[in-house]
């Protein structure tokens, strides 16, 4: 009694296993990258508010310097000349 492949019921199994295995796989890899882009935005969100909440303060410490008053200039010293 000879059997082919398309018979053997234990190739059928490692067939569907095969399949089953390659579709689970590809299911987890699209989930991955899903997360995996769902981190970066997150990154990306956080980075932009940051640096719209920097880019205030600093105008903020800008303006509070302009509307400062200066400081009057120290008198500059003489130098003493020695005659010798």
């Amino acid at each position: 009694m000879t059997t082919t492949t398309t018979d053997d019921p234990t190739a059928k199994n490692r067939a569907e296993d095969r399949a089953e295995r390659a579709e689970r796989m590809a299911r987890d890899g699209a989930q991955a990258m899903a997360d995996h882009k769902a981190a970066t935005k997150a990154v990306d969100d956080r980075t932009v508010r940051l640096r719209a909440m920097r880019l205030a303060k600093e105008q903020e410490e800008a303006e509070a310097a302009a509307q400062a008053p200066k400081p009057a200039p120290a008198k500059a010293k003489r130098k003493r000349v020695v005659k010798g």
